[in-house]
């Protein structure tokens, strides 16, 4: 359970940083765009709160080993939160947020080991859960402060656990293009990685062989390049080899 308990940490502290940059936001602050350009911070925040009722729902059955809820559940919920106004919206999900992630910190050491949790891409247990919900969490806190101060960067205590979870997502997320196998290195944490480019794209932990580029940077904004975050005005001194980096985010436009 080191993981989970680790991972809860700094669920607990994305949720900490959420609500010390949103909560004093100012009408025209939750009116203006968020990162995600399609966005409002407001939206960015209804979705953030919309998430942790939707997983709210997803944990307590994951908990109490009752079927998990249906996609019309979820559907609900959206049509609530988008019918909420701006203010509403970025008051509303510090509540909500709030509320699942003292649910489960509330878990007793027997429930951390038992509850399984029905997610989009399987069963998984309570670490690989609050995982998923860090990810999105951690990159969203950022999508708002970054608007507000253009040097923000994902929470630390956040990077290793997105990028270990990212290997489940590059899939979905990445574009198909040229192939090739770029071995990455990323600093603290330090770690290194082969992301295969192609038909399909995978990241993976480097196990030598050939590459057909290289790239180094800081980890933390390697997973916001895979998360389509890495544009030229937010990015750190980058390491490129054989890598056209703007191809590169073309390959992860972001989700």
């Amino acid at each position: 359970m080191t993981d989970a308990l680790t991972r809860i940490a700094a669920l607990r502290a994305s949720h900490d940083r959420l609500r010390a940059v949103a909560a004093p936001l100012t009408p025209e602050q939750v009116r203006s765009p968020g990162y995600p350009s399609e966005w409002s911070i407001a939206q960015v925040l209804s979705h953030l709160g919309s998430g942790a009722e939707i997983n709210g729902l997803i944990f307590d059955a994951g908990v109490e080993r009752t079927p998990a809820p249906e996609q019309e559940a979820f559907q609900g919920v959206w049509a609530v939160w988008d019918a909420k106004d701006p203010d509403a919206q970025a008051a509303d999900a510090l509540d909500s947020d709030a509320r699942l992630v003292e649910k489960i910190e509330g878990l007793t050491a027997e429930q951390r080991e038992t509850a399984r949790f029905d997610l989009w891409f399987g069963p998984a247990d309570l670490a690989t859960f609050v995982a998923m919900r860090l990810s999105e969490h951690a990159v969203h806190t950022w999508d708002v402060e970054v608007m507000l101060d253009p040097s923000a960067t994902v929470l630390p205590e956040a990077v290793a656990t997105i990028l270990e979870f990212a290997k489940s997502l590059v899939g979905f997320a990445g574009k198909p293009g040229p192939a090739g196998r770029i071995h990455v290195t990323v600093s603290d944490p330090d770690a290194e990685y082969a992301l295969v480019l192609g038909e399909k794209v995978a990241l993976e932990p480097w196990d030598g062989g050939e590459s057909t580029g290289e790239l180094q940077l800081p980890a933390e904004a390697f997973l916001r390049l895979l998360y389509g975050r890495l544009d030229p005005a937010h990015s750190p001194s980058v390491t490129a080899e054989n890598v056209d980096l703007d191809a590169l985010r073309a390959t992860f436009p972001g989700f």
